[in-house]
């Protein structure tokens, strides 16, 4: 069983610590590069604010895109983050909606 080795990767300008077997640790680098160039291209769109926010959309599109043997240029990239914006903005408005109900 391979041992376990303390790694750093960067994501969002932030570091973060995580262990890897030894022979996957590219892997684990490349992942981390591929999610700090996603988060970042959502955030570049201007329309989601808040690290949270930010790295919550990144998950969903790679979760669509690895359920759906995808693999998404920045156009379509793009549009997914529309729709999911669309989404998340009804999230919000049927929240606040209920939330001033509860007030009531």
């Amino acid at each position: 069983m391979a041992e376990n080795k303390p790694v750093s990767v960067h994501i969002m300008g932030s570091e973060y610590h995580v262990a890897s077997p030894d022979d996957e640790i590219f892997k684990l680098q490349e992942a981390a590069r591929a999610l700090d160039t996603r988060m970042r291209e959502i955030k570049e769109g201007g329309r989601i604010m808040g690290l949270e926010r930010v790295a919550v959309m990144a998950a969903l599109n790679l979760s669509y895109e690895l359920l759906h043997g995808e693999s998404t240029g920045l156009e379509e990239t793009n549009e997914i983050n529309q729709r999911m914006q669309k989404l998340q903005d009804k999230v919000d408005t049927a929240l606040a909606s209920n939330a001033q109900s509860d007030l009531i």
